[in-house]
């Protein structure tokens, strides 16, 4: 497919709704960080993140390519503010996550409208990854207590449920979303009190917030979706 055609397929297929509300939190985002002075490294970081967000819950494979740029961002900003795991997170995990999505999603396109085609996890899936998601939190938290992160525990859930958030998000299952609702409210709180103890990172605040909200619009979303395509069998 040639170049043109791709971006002409990845901009089609949004709501009236997300014409409007996509843009608006982008440019809210650039003013604020503007207004406040804010670190430019995360204003960029916030806009490729959003994006990618974006992007992932309307099924278009575009969604990496932003994702991968946005990588790089956040790993500088979560360094600067001892965040060690979710720098470890996005280096040695997301990023590559990214390059397996790209490849994994291909395969599963719709030929219609270029989006994924969404699933569940299976029940033996589900009794396999979670009980394992909350083992893992707990032993990382330990974990970063003794390398001296700010809120250790906190990061420790947030970092392992984005493992598996990133899991699911590449075997296009609704459950991601569950996932990622965690994740959100948790990174939120922990770059709340960042800013708090000084950090100029605002504009990673509102990036999180806007995430939590992404995550609930589209987990119904895809429910409708997933719903509609049973009725169809």
């Amino acid at each position: 497919m040639k170049l043109k055609d791709f971006l002409l397929r990845e901009l089609k297929g949004f709501t009236f709704f997300e014409k409007i509300f996509f843009p608006s939190a982008i440019i809210a985002i650039i003013t604020i960080s503007f207004i406040l002075n804010d670190n430019k490294i995360a204003l960029i970081s916030a806009i490729c993140g959003l994006s990618y967000t974006f992007l992932a819950g309307k099924g278009k494979i575009s969604c990496y390519f932003l994702g991968l740029m946005g990588t790089f961002c956040y790993c500088f900003i979560a360094y600067k503010n001892a965040l060690y795991g979710n720098l470890a997170l996005y280096a040695f995990y997301v990023f590559p996550m990214h390059i397996i999505g790209i490849i994994k999603w291909s395969k599963n396109l719709k030929k219609d409208t270029g989006t994924i085609i969404k699933t569940y996890l299976t029940k033996k899936e589900k009794m396999f990854y979670f009980p394992l998601m909350f083992v893992m939190a707990i032993i990382m938290g330990f974990v970063l207590t003794k390398l001296g992160g700010k809120t250790p525990f906190i990061d420790s859930i947030a970092t392992t449920f984005s493992i598996f958030g990133q899991i699911f998000t590449v075997k296009r299952c609704i459950e991601q979303w569950y996932v990622w609702f965690v994740v959100n409210v948790l990174t939120l709180s922990m770059w709340i009190i960042a800013y708090i103890n000084g950090s100029n990172c605002f504009v990673t605040i509102i990036m999180w917030a806007i995430y939590t909200f992404f995550a609930i619009y589209f987990f119904q979303k895809w429910k409708k979706e997933l719903n509609s395509n049973e009725e169809n069998i």
